[in-house]
């Protein structure tokens, strides 16, 4: 099922809480975060193991942070960069909608639509039990699939468009995981930034 949300509501799944601002920054705004990020951000692609094969990763992606914790997921472990000025500026202001302190921020960069995140959780040991996922979405619209561990029936797509704010939080990565899917649809670059507390 996929979610038609036109604005900022708490959206109600098993086992988890789930929040979504449609409009937490303007088209104006997200289009000037895109433009200072796809330049100042020092992108990488690292290779994943599937299956005993080595593939790139198939995003670009990059770790910032006020501290010099590493993140590791799928055999791949990530050394920050400190945050720039317009990171910093964007996680101001999350944490002041949400309430929140983060440490970290994995960016992701997809490139066209065979860009893809495919089925994991963010549940590495380094974010502690029970952690708070800010995940801000700027230039194209992707759909974010999610689907429960232990019952089938329960899954949903939401629409991530441009300076809309998703927050996973609670039990959410015990019992759920999420994806971005590739598409054989035209689509442009996107920019995810995941803001989380690494311990």
């Amino acid at each position: 099922m996929l979610l038609d949300l036109e604005n900022k509501k708490k959206i109600k799944i098993k086992d988890g809480e789930l929040y979504y601002d449609r409009f937490f920054f303007s088209n104006i705004e997200a289009n000037k975060y895109f433009n200072l990020l796809k330049k100042e951000i020092q992108w990488r692609q690292d290779n994943i193991k599937i299956f005993g094969k080595i593939y790139p990763q198939p995003r670009l992606t990059a770790l910032y942070a006020n501290n010099n914790k590493s993140y590791s997921y799928s055999n791949i472990k990530m050394q920050p960069i400190t945050f720039t000025p317009t990171l910093f500026d964007i996680k101001s202001k999350i944490e002041k909608r949400l309430n929140s302190q983060f440490t970290s921020c994995l960016l992701n960069l997809y490139r066209n639509g065979q860009d893809s995140n495919g089925w994991h959780a963010d549940n590495e040991k380094e974010l502690g039990l029970n952690p708070v996922i800010a995940s801000l979405s700027l230039g194209a619209e992707r759909i974010f699939h999610m689907k429960h561990r232990n019952y089938k029936k329960e899954k949903l797509k939401i629409n991530l468009t441009n300076g809309s704010l998703l927050v996973m939080r609670g039990k959410t990565q015990h019992h759920w995981l999420h994806q971005i899917p590739k598409t054989r649809k035209k689509v442009e670059e996107r920019i995810n930034l995941t803001f989380r507390i690494i311990k």
